[in-house]
Order: structure tokens, then C-alpha cells, then sequence
């Protein structure tokens, strides 16, 4: 779906035909986040069943979890992963749900040798089971992903071939890479009664000092800048603000915001109460936003994450 966000113009195609939307006036930013195989599947030591979605190390011995058990998990409790050569035991639980744990053994071995892909709830669920397969560790991946670090894909990525990308770069049109390390708060829903009430937590992005100054630089030289998934619309609009090729972004892009560097995006179908949907809001307008979403649903457009795209322009 193509929607042009100053007209309200909203148009239907098959997503090779966005290359007629590109030319040589244009930037296409992508997010080369690479997803960890960041799901481990184990017990508690009292026997039941638990499963662990590990989400970044805050030291050598500790690190962020979510942590799934049948029953409450407490303070002080030890899960076991990985044929016994991994351990977690919580600490503490912050806010969201994560536990702090303390790790006993070699957490990115054992991420390596048993680690699943972290394939969205829905998906699972439909396929009864958590294990995946070397086919998931390849789909749910984009083509360009590079640095590893995300527990779930930038899904507005999948899209794209190489063969299409390189059709890209042939009619002129610019590839530029940042990377942000998407997490679980990324999806967590917003459940404030007002969107300024509900906190985004830290994701951990980097640039190049080289494509920080060619973004920055982009409205001087009248390049737009399309940014393909929220991600990089995120990193783009914290670096615009902070002028830091690094760094933590917690930045929660809602109505109304001022986009200094995005001039059109490329994203999926995103979810109702889903910060990713704000987003959106915030970049074409709630009220086209819902109307776009409204004919998605007549026209059976597939949403999430192996869904159809939108591009606004």
C-alpha cells in the first residue's frame, strides 16, 4: 500500500513496484540489526518447565531476561538451560516484567549451540511448539542483516531481495546501513490512559561517523531520506537530535513530533495500541492512518511481521 500522507491519495501495488517511487534524489536507510537466536528453552531446578528470551548483558555475569514459567517466578530462583551447562538466578524484576539474573556459565555458547530464533507469539502458538527450524533462522532474517543483537527482525526489511536491491542501486538511488538492536519494548503495548505516560526503554544503536554526516547533510544536498522500518526511523531521529554516531535511544515518537531527517518511510501492518502504529500516526496522521488501516482490512492486506508493507510518502 501506498499512501501519500499530504494528499491522502492512497494507492495499491505489489512491492517490486516500489522502485517507480525512487530515483536518484533519494537515500533508502536500512536497519542491519542481525536476530540472535535469543530463545532458550529449559527448567526450573525444581523440575517444571521454563523458557528464557535473553535481551542484552548489563555486565560479564549479568544480563536482562524474560523469563516463562508455569507459576510466579521469585526472587533468588535458579533456571537451567542448555543441558545443564547455563544457569540463570533472578535477582530482581524491574517494572515491564525483566529479571536482572546472575549467569553461571557461557551464556553466548549456549546462545549459539541451543539458542531459537525468537519468532513472534502468534507464530508458535499457530505451529504448537517453540523449537524452529534452519528455515526460520534464514526467513526471519533480513538479506542484509549484519551485526548481531536484536531479539526480533526489522520486519519492514524482509521485504527485500538482493536482486531487488540491487535494482535499487542501479537507478541511482543511495544504500545507506545504521544499526539498532531492537528489544522487547519495541512491541510491549501501550497500556497508559495517555501516550506521554507510557516509557519506552533503552535500544542500543550505532552509525558511522560517515553516514551520520551524509544523513545530516541530506536536506542541504535535497535528498530524501526514505527509512525503511520505525527502527530506523528511531535512530535517525535520535542522531538528528543528539548528533551521537552511538549510543542509547529511548525515544518515543508519538503526535506531534517534528521528523527532522525521515521524509518517507516504508513499515508493515502494525498491531492497535503498538507504539509502532503512534509512530506512524505521528508521521501521516492519525485520522489518514486509520483510514489506510480500514482498507487494509477490506482489501485483506496480511499484517505483522510476515505481513504486506506501507509506503508513505
Amino acid at each position: 500500500m501506498v499512501i501519500h500522507r499530504h494528499s491522502g491519495r492512497i494507492e495499491h501495488k505489489t512491492f517490486s513496484q516500489i522502485t517507480d517511487y525512487l530515483s536518484e534524489k533519494d537515500i533508502l536507510l536500512l536497519n542491519n540489526t542481525k536476530v540472535l537466536k535469543a530463545r532458550l528453552l529449559g527448567h526450573r531446578q525444581t523440575g517444571g518447565k521454563a523458557e528464557a528470551l535473553f535481551l542484552h548483558r548489563l555486565s560479564e555475569n549479568e544480563a536482562l531476561f524474560l523469563l516463562g514459567t508455569r507459576g510466579k517466578v521469585e526472587k533468588g530462583e535458579h533456571f537451567v538451560f542448555a543441558n545443564g551447562k547455563l544457569k540463570l538466578i533472578t535477582l530482581k524484576k524491574d517494572e515491564i516484567g525483566r529479571w536482572h539474573v546472575l549467569i553461571e556459565g557461557d551464556l553466548d555458547s549456549a546462545l549459539k549451540q541451543f539458542g531459537l530464533i525468537p519468532l513472534p507469539p502468534y507464530i508458535t502458538a499457530k505451529r504448537g511448539t517453540k523449537e524452529t527450524t534452519e528455515e526460520d533462522e534464514t526467513r526471519y532474517q533480513t538479506v542484509y542483516a549484519q551485526k548481531e543483537g536484536s531479539v526480533a527482525a526489522p520486519t519492514a526489511g524482509l521485504h527485500f531481495s538482493s536482486d531487488l536491491l540491487n535494482k535499487i542501486e542501479k537507478l541511482g538511488v543511495e544504500l545507506l546501513f545504521v544499526t539498532l538492536h531492537i528489544s522487547y519494548d519495541t512491541f510491549r503495548p501501550i497500556k497508559t490512559e495517555t501516550l506521554n505516560a507510557h516509557k519506552m526503554y533503552s535500544e542500543y544503536y550505532e552509525v558511522s561517523e560517515e553516514v551520520m554526516s551524509r544523513l545530516l547533510n541530506a536536506k542541504k544536498e535535497k535528498k530524501r531520506i526514505i527509512a525503511v522500518g520505525t527502527t530506523t526511523v528511531r535512530t535517525i531521529e535520535t542522531i538528528a537530535r543528539n548528533k551521537q554516531p552511538a549510543g542509547w535511544t529511548d525515544l518515543f515518537i508519538y503526535p506531534p513530533f517534528e521528523f527532522l531527517l525521515t521524509d518517507a518511510m516504508l513499515t508493515n501492518f502494525h498491531l492497535p495500541k503498538s507504539t509502532l502504529f503512534v509512530l506512524v500516526c505521528a508521521f501521516a496522521g492519525t485520522e489518514l492512518m486509520q483510514a489506510a488501516y480500514r482498507k487494509a482490512i477490506e482489501e485483506k492486506y496480511r499484517f505483522y511481521s510476515y505481513g504486506d508493507a506501507t509506503l508513505i510518502i
